[in-house]
């Protein structure tokens, strides 16, 4: 089990590596959209031959690949919905069973299946070089549709990771400063 803990420790870096770089994207999001403000209400020019319509697609872009990267590392930080009402009255082991439960009928053939169908979404963008419906849009569209699939290998990753966790902590095996990241809530 030692070994399993320390592969998930592993997954765990590597989603956070992942997180950070959405981070960054959010950051530039930022940027981008006060540039976009800027640039249309105060009247000033884009520059860099840029139009209206690809600064916003930019934007969405931006959005997207944001969500992509930090939602392995949101799920292995307990950011998600649950409902702590009931959960909160359950003990550690009944808590563990179900996040085990969960990660096994639940998430990860979830992220088997969307990584599958995006995948091919990704693919066909690529094959038929898609374009922005909008003219005047941006180009290479199969960049932004690739970061879907992405997104589920990362939730995937997510999910070995919280199920390893999940196990030992059922096992009674999982270390202690480990538990609150694991089950989350008021610990």
């Amino acid at each position: 089990m030692q070994g399993l803990l320390k592969l998930s420790e592993v997954i765990d870096r590597i989603l956070g590596f992942a997180g950070r770089l959405g981070a960054w994207t959010g950051l530039m999001l930022v940027f981008v959209v006060m540039y976009d403000v800027v640039t249309r209400y105060l009247g000033v020019s884009r520059g860099f031959g840029l139009n209206a319509t690809q600064l916003q697609e930019f934007e969405y872009w931006l959005h997207t690949v944001l969500f992509c990267l930090v939602i392995g590392w949101a799920y292995t930080k307990q950011a998600h919905v649950r409902i702590d009402l009931i959960r909160d009255r359950l003990t550690h082991r009944t808590r563990y069973l179900i996040e085990i439960l969960g990660c096994l009928l639940l998430l990860i053939p979830f992220s088997l299946m969307t990584f599958y169908f995006n995948l091919h979404y990704a693919q066909a963008s690529f094959q038929e070089h898609e374009i922005s419906k909008s003219v005047i849009g941006l180009t290479h569209l199969w960049i932004l549709k690739s970061f879907l699939p992405a997104m589920f290998v990362l939730l995937l990753l997510a999910a070995a990771s919280q199920l390893i966790k999940s196990i030992a902590g059922f096992l009674g095996v999982l270390p202690e400063d480990k538990v609150a990241e694991t089950l989350g809530g008021d610990l």
